[in-house]
């Protein structure tokens, strides 16, 4: 008896973070700062990348492992978010995550060594991650009846950092090209201001979900009394497509983060109307925001919202095929904006796929296990993709190629945008799988 005792104290403690609510306004104001970090630090590099390889005299290839090192941080701390978050909470696992993404991005603009540079990008990526996975399931736990408003909340404002990202760049910009030495910076260059605005938007986070933390204490919810718990989620054929969908999504877009300026560039089109384009791509991801997240919670059957999203990202890459065919001086001049639309909105599908892992979950404890599934293998699919294309893009000197590979990509998107969109729920596939004779779960 003194044993059940002690175990259900434990549990009391563990839940008594779960029963302090959350205000609304206080929600809003953490998912849209939380949110608004997600990306900067990562678009903010592309367009300034050659400047940081240059100051800190490294080689080409490296600009492709600091294009590859997010997706390989989500990977890596995506494995372990989940039992971190189990040990310290859903919000003391964002805290901590708030201040590896403060600590990097307040460092890592004033070193000198690329070595050193690549650690504190693995830093604040880290950081970045633990967000990744566990802020889908903190709006399960904390939004009430306002879960759909968050999601659209994140959505959101993760994209307007993305969009944010490469503007600071446009913002610093003085002398030629961009490369000049900011006179009133105090000798600082232009990349460096660049990077370093960003971590003032990070100190903000901290600042916010710090006290949060002691205020809600452990807030990991408890796990429902079902035998679906011990079904590992793989077996779900929906969450693999998830996998699946979510990584090639997420390949393409960090791809279009780190690359896509340069790419431009090298295809004839001035590097402001790159940046600009950068900006536009990232940018659209705000009405993808908007409107994936309602959609989902009130349509049954995305099949073909799925799949059509991720042809229209096919015939982008059809149009940049053609622009770095012929060359931008041989296209109009508003034809890499119209790429640069059209690869917007295919990244439609990253919002689906993001609102996709509450929407297509009953309970808040596998929220949290699909997207410590979905989102770390996912991720790792996406360090694989820049990395390679920044090896491939030395070895070859052509985008052609490469684009036509990521054109192949977005036609295995459209299939698996086809799967994840069908009207089911995970839990009643691993309740099947469990044994368990429950009702359908269905999005009604």
């Amino acid at each position: 008896m003194a044993e059940v005792r002690e175990e259900n104290q434990g549990r009391d403690h563990e839940n008594r973070g779960a029963a302090v609510k959350v205000g609304g306004t206080l929600a809003v104001i953490a998912v849209i700062v939380a949110a608004l970090n997600l990306r900067p630090s990562i678009s903010s590099v592309g367009p300034v990348l050659d400047d940081i390889l240059a100051a800190m005299d490294a080689s080409p290839s490296l600009g492709g492992v600091i294009t590859a090192l997010p997706g390989l941080a989500f990977f890596l701390v995506g494995l372990v978010a989940v039992a971190v978050a189990k040990r310290l909470g859903l919000t003391g696992a964002l805290a901590v995550g708030a201040v590896m993404l403060f600590m990097g991005l307040a460092i890592r603009p004033w070193v000198s060594n690329i070595w050193l540079f690549l650690l504190l990008t693995l830093l604040s990526v880290a950081g970045i991650a633990l967000a990744n996975v566990l802020l889908p399931a903190w709006v399960k736990v904390h939004g009430g009846r306002n879960v759909v408003t968050l999601m659209v909340i994140y959505s959101s404002f993760l994209a307007v950092g993305g969009g944010l990202g490469p503007a600071t760049a446009l913002l610093f910009q003085s002398g030629e090209q961009g490369n000049a030495v900011s006179a009133s910076g105090g000798g600082m260059a232009m990349w460096q201001l660049a990077l370093a605005a960003w971590a003032v938007v990070a100190l903000v986070q901290l600042v916010l979900w710090a006290p949060m933390w002691a205020k809600l204490g452990h807030d990991y919810p408890a796990a429902p009394p079902s035998g679906s718990v011990n079904v590992p989620v793989w077996k779900s054929p929906t969450a693999v497509a998830l996998v699946v969908f979510f990584g090639v999504q997420s390949m393409n877009a960090y791809f279009l983060m780190g690359w896509l300026p340069k790419m431009l560039i090298d295809s004839g089109v001035s590097a402001s109307l790159a940046t600009w384009a950068s900006m536009f791509v990232q940018g659209l991801g705000i009405v993808g925001g908007l409107v994936m997240p309602p959609l989902i919670a009130r349509t049954k059957r995305l099949s073909f919202v799925g799949s059509g999203l991720a042809l229209i990202f096919a015939a982008g890459y059809l149009l940049m095929i053609l622009l770095c065919h012929r060359g931008a001086d041989a296209l109009p001049g508003w034809f890499a904006m119209l790429a640069a639309l059209l690869l917007g909105v295919g990244g439609f599908c990253f919002p689906m796929a993001i609102a996709l892992i509450p929407a297509r979950t009953a309970s808040h404890v596998l929220t949290a296990r699909l997207s410590g599934f979905v989102q770390p293998v996912g991720y790792l699919l996406s360090a694989l993709g820049p990395f390679l294309v920044g090896v491939a893009a030395g070895a070859l000197h052509n985008w052609g190629p490469i684009l036509w590979v990521l054109f192949g990509t977005t036609l295995l998107l459209s299939v698996m945008g086809f799967i994840v969109g069908r009207d089911t729920m995970i839990d009643f596939e691993l309740q099947e799988r469990s044994g368990e004779k429950l009702r359908r779960y269905t999005l009604d």
